[in-house]
């Protein structure tokens, strides 16, 4: 089973919790993408040759506003992988109740072997190759995996070569060009205020709750630097190429000037070496992969120790892990609300870019924790209403909005 077929199975499982029952035919509706596009992508290399790199952009819905969602540079960006996503990013905004509906883009390309000037070239090629639907009211991308800042300027630039200055096109860009303060670190804010908000439901406290973190970039660093700032013991974390771990606790400020300046954990002191897959089976309080999808699958899945596990990354379990987690009475906390934070402050710089008007740190990261916290409050409030998992009762949430604004506008 794909990954875009993998969600629709969850899809289907939590319409059964929604406030009116659908048809089949209204939920294939509301979960078919109403759009694909697939361009291909040609540029001269630094070397003089051509290559031709395949794009693709999803918009999956926007029954309840434009199309949002990242743009991704990965060798495993398919069209399926892509879908999949452009479908989470639908139930995601639905969730955390912001006025965007769901895309996801993505080019099959490993940035780390092209040159900026190749990236340069391949992204103005790409956004020049779907920019007539793009626009601020239309489909706003983002940074995703393999992307950043960086790459929204050169989007941003390459959609106003032709339709003139205009900066609600992307979001994630650099703060000179219109980008919001706060937007860089916010999916892992977010990820935190996820832990305390179970903490204080659970009467936990920090301090005495170990965290292991996969993944080492944009994410995943903020999310133990701001758990280690509040005082959680993060006791093992992990980039692509493996890990540490000390069951101590390891000093996240120490470990962040080391990884700066040598780009890797090797000859971090006082610490264990481990890989990324020993490092899902350590015993811990909250498990929190926050690289890439499917890490958390069928075969892995009875050896994870964990109280917790917190969806940082998107889809990282597969439905088998899930079920097993469950069997298991491992409670998983689901991308569409985990990540959010990303989402959310790509909306507060939208609406700071239509206004021209800048919102300062406090007042994004205050926003932030309302927006996330209430919809933390939602899911886990029907969780336990409707005996059901964090999941559903997230997806359920999700679908009951955009059904009951498709009724609104006719589409039902």
């Amino acid at each position: 089973m794909n990954p875009y077929d993998e969600i629709n199975v969850k899809l289907a499982e939590a319409s059964k919790h929604i406030t009116n029952s659908v048809s089949d035919g209204i939920l294939e509706m509301i979960t078919t993408p109403w759009r694909e596009i697939v361009v291909s992508c040609p540029i001269k290399m630094d070397n003089g040759n051509t290559k031709v790199f395949k794009g693709y952009r999803i918009q999956h819905n926007a029954v309840r506003g434009p199309y949002k969602g990242g743009v991704r540079y990965h060798p495993g960006a398919n069209q399926d992988e892509v879908k999949a996503l452009s479908s989470l990013m639908t139930w995601k905004t639905a969730l955390v109740d912001i006025p965007f509906g769901g895309a996801k883009g993505g080019i099959q390309v490993s940035p780390g072997k092209l040159s900026k000037p190749e990236l340069l070239n391949l992204t103005k090629r790409y956004t020049l190759s779907i920019d007539k639907f793009l626009g601020p009211n239309t489909d706003i991308p983002s940074p995703d995996l393999g992307t950043n800042s960086q790459t929204m300027a050169w989007m941003m630039d390459a959609y106003g070569s032709v339709h003139g200055y205009t900066p609600a096109i992307v979001t994630g860009k650099p703060v000179e060009l219109g980008g919001s303060i706060g937007r860089d670190s916010a999916t892992g804010r977010g990820v935190v205020y996820i832990i305390d908000e179970i903490c204080k439901k659970l009467n936990l406290e920090p301090n005495n709750n170990s965290l292991v973190i996969q993944g080492f970039g944009q994410v995943g660093k903020w999310i133990a630097k701001l758990a280690f700032d509040k005082k959680y013991k993060i006791i093992a974390i992990s980039d692509v190429s493996g890990g540490i771990y000390d069951n101590n606790g390891i000093n996240i400020d120490e470990l962040i000037k080391h990884y700066n300046l040598n780009k890797t954990f090797k000859d971090y002191k006082n610490v264990n070496s481990i890989t990324n897959d020993e490092l899902l089976n350590i015993k811990c309080d909250f498990l929190i992969p926050a690289a890439i999808e499917r890490v958390i699958n069928a075969n892995n899945a009875n050896d994870i120790k964990c109280k917790f596990v917190i969806e940082a990354a998107n889809h990282p379990l597969t439905p088998e892990a899930d079920e097993i987690l469950q069997s298991r009475n491992i409670d998983v906390y689901p991308d569409t609300l985990v990540n959010s934070g990303g989402v959310i402050v790509s909306y507060f710089e939208w609406i700071q870019n239509l206004y021209q008007h800048h919102w300062e740190i406090d007042r994004v990261n205050s926003e932030l924790k309302k927006i996330i916290t209430k919809a933390f409050d939602e899911v886990y409030e029907k969780s336990r209403r409707n005996k059901i998992n964090y999941r559903l009762s997230a997806l359920s949430i999700g679908l009951d909005r955009v059904i009951h604004t498709a009724n609104l506008r006719g589409y039902i």
